[in-house]
């Protein structure tokens, strides 16, 4: 789908490929694990997104949500003229909202809700992927449909299909997990262009 860039008269944006060329980066190495979390670093996540789209902008809403001496802080970031916004409670190690948050509780709060927000386009999504899925999903494997389509992806990008598999944790393409299927064909259409 194509949309217009306001900050750009002219420029048509094709949001599909806006999301694939982030969607396609692996993130694993920029990660770090907390309390069986997976966290990716906002100043590496920024670093990366500016690097591909160096007109992106975020900005906080800075009257942040009160609710029962708790809080939930918000932004928008902007890639070329499409425009995600995210939210997140200001929680505690163990995901738990905090109860009159310090200003360092609600600046990590921030930063976090910033990666997040940059997910929606793409950057590191896989690590949310699961978070808010039933337990059923987490096992499920790939349709023939999708296992059909990575295959004929495998074949034109000339990928490492062992190398891929291992990447994605699976003895072979039709016991792929469904929920790693959307990024194993973003990266793959990476590799063809």
């Amino acid at each position: 789908m194509l949309v217009q860039d306001p900050n750009q008269p002219g420029l048509l944006v094709d949001r599909k490929e806006l999301i694939s060329k982030l969607l396609a980066k692996d993130v694993n190495s920029h990660t770090e694990k907390k309390n069986n979390l997976t966290y990716l670093s906002w100043a590496w996540a920024w670093q990366t997104l500016m690097e591909h789209y160096p007109e992106s902008t975020y900005e906080y809403d800075i009257g942040n949500c009160l609710q029962n001496d708790t809080v939930e802080v918000n932004v928008s970031v902007t890639v070329q003229g499409v425009t995600h916004s995210m939210w997140l409670p200001v929680m505690d190690n163990r995901n738990k909202s905090i109860v009159n948050p310090t200003t360092r509780d609600i600046s990590d709060a921030r930063m976090r809700c910033l990666v997040k927000c940059i997910a929606m386009f793409g950057l590191g999504i896989y690590i949310y992927a699961g978070e808010d899925l039933p337990e059923s999903t987490k096992t499920e494997v790939v349709s023939e449909e999708q296992a059909a389509e990575i295959k004929a992806m495998l074949e034109l990008s000339k990928a490492d299909v062992k190398q891929f598999l291992k990447y994605f944790k699976a003895d072979s393409v039709d016991n792929m997990l469904a929920v790693h299927h959307t990024r194993a064909i973003a990266a793959l259409q990476a590799k063809v262009k």
